[in-house]
């Protein structure tokens, strides 16, 4: 009986062992199957979690992180790759996006704390923080990387200085082949842009030469809502390029017509005129980062959080509110720019024409503003369902969403969260997954397109789209 008993212990013994060693693995694979893997909460840590969650969902983000870092696996000194931010960076986007087989279920983000930390930025874990500038630290710690490398032309990259002379063709002597060059610092990151500003005077219509600036999000301010019409992101887009007038501005060209009708020796005063000015946008990027304002003062200067409901979609149209050549400034020598996409619809003269209300609340064009669409009107399968609008079945800028970060709670305190896309399938890595994922630090669970655009959203994360015709032509400049 004594034997029995002890078998009988060594069995259960055996039993738990083989539960504990492979139950939680079997649930582990049942629960990650589908998902990603979540962010460890470092003490009010969300504000990062919720932004690398977002990157990560950003596949040409991921692919520039990988070109930018592709020289640093030749150095002789691998001791120092902590020392990268892109490289910290790329190893966690690449993890969070399933690209890097992990262990666990859940990651540790404190390496890109002390990262930043070396690029001089001190991240407070115990402070409430804010996604937003994150994402400017991040973009503009990785333009400081870039700009360490020399900006003149390297003595040996020959094909910057003479395209068209081949290294068989230089009579140096030299011992073997020439050093490579690095071109990290021609990269710009695919957040980047450029904005136009354009001014004009009231009163004789000069314009003043167009001015550009660079940005890597669009900080949009939400208008006024009116009552019984619902607030689009096509309403805060318009808000940010509507023109405004700046008064008090001195107008060259109406001093010199005023200098041209006075007698000599006569002196003119400047002239002062109306000027109208407006922006643009000059570069969309590829990846299209959009920041809604939620932040406001009370009438006793105290902050306020904003909670109204921003419509989006899930594709955003974005040629009419880019910057095109007036018409009557391209050359008449070349037919073809008639045809270009500078003259596309919806601009007149350079300037972009706003829809009227009618246009806005009746008809087809309604239905592909942006944010006022129709979710019936989108594909399940993630394309955009061009056929049903024939007037616009070809928009040069189109942009997919691929995640939303949310912040919940007012300005004093909040807990950010995000929905993402899924990461492609190994079997198709070029696909992008209609599957929406919620993500709350470690929580990972899946969500619907429906509950996506219901959402709150503080930040909206878009990736273009290209065309066929439009591959084809990048793929041609690339041969080039």
């Amino acid at each position: 009986m004594k034997s029995w008993g002890v078998l009988g212990g060594l069995a259960a013994a055996l039993a738990a062992g083989v539960y504990v060693l492979w139950g939680p693995i079997a649930q582990r694979k049942r629960r990650r199957r589908g998902l990603v893997p979540g962010l460890l909460n470092l003490g009010n840590t969300c504000f990062m979690n919720s932004l690398l969650q977002g990157l990560s969902s950003c596949p040409s983000f991921i692919k520039w992180l990988e070109e930018f870092t592709a020289q640093y696996k030749t150095e002789q000194n691998q001791s120092t790759e902590h020392q990268y931010l892109s490289l910290t960076l790329l190893h966690l986007l690449r993890a969070l996006s399933c690209q890097e087989v992990m262990e666990d279920d859940v990651l540790d983000a404190s390496c890109l704390l002390e990262v930043l930390r070396i690029y001089r930025w001190q991240i407070s874990s115990f402070e409430e923080q804010d996604a937003h500038e994150l994402f400017h630290v991040l973009t503009s710690s990785l333009e400081d990387e870039r700009d360490r490398h020399p900006r003149v032309t390297h003595l040996f990259d020959v094909h910057s200085l003479e395209p068209e002379i081949t290294q068989k063709q230089i009579s140096c002597r030299t011992r073997g082949s020439l050093p490579p060059v690095s071109n990290r610092w021609k990269s710009q990151h695919p957040f980047h842009g450029r904005l136009t500003s354009n001014m004009v005077c009231k009163h004789c219509e000069h314009q003043s030469p167009v001015r550009y600036d660079t940005f890597d999000s669009l900080s949009l301010s939400i208008p006024a809502a009116v009552w019984g019409r619902p607030l689009t992101l096509d309403h805060c887009l318009h808000h940010f390029i509507s023109s405004e007038s700046v008064k008090d501005v001195v107008c060259d060209n109406c001093t010199k017509i005023q200098a041209a009708g006075t007698l000599n020796g006569e002196s003119i005063e400047n002239q002062r005129t109306t000027f109208v000015k407006q922006l643009k946008l000059g570069k969309l990027p590829q990846c299209l980062c959009i920041h809604l304002q939620r932040l406001s003062w009370s009438n006793q200067g105290t902050p306020l959080k904003r909670h109204e409901h921003v419509q989006f979609n899930e594709f955003l149209i974005m040629d009419i509110y880019k910057y095109h050549v007036p018409v009557h400034k391209l050359s008449q020598n070349d037919p073809n720019q008639k045809n270009s996409e500078e003259t596309k619809p919806g601009t007149k003269d350079g300037v972009a024409v706003k829809p009227s209300d009618a246009e806005q609340t009746h008809g087809t064009k309604s239905l592909i503003m942006n944010g006022a669409c129709s979710t019936s009107f989108l594909m399940s399968s993630g394309t955009f369902p061009l056929a049903a609008f024939p007037e616009c079945s070809s928009p040069v800028y189109l942009y997919r969403l691929m995640a939303v970060v949310v912040h919940h709670g007012d300005m004093h305190s909040g807990h950010f969260v995000t929905y993402r896309r899924s990461p492609p399938s190994s079997r198709n890595p070029l696909s992008v997954s209609s599957q929406w994922l919620w993500i709350s630090d470690d929580t990972v669970r899946k969500a619907s397109l429906q509950e996506v655009l219901s959402s709150s959203a503080y930040l909206l994360f878009y990736e273009r789209v290209h065309s066929k015709v439009q591959h084809q032509r990048l793929e041609l400049r690339a041969e080039e």
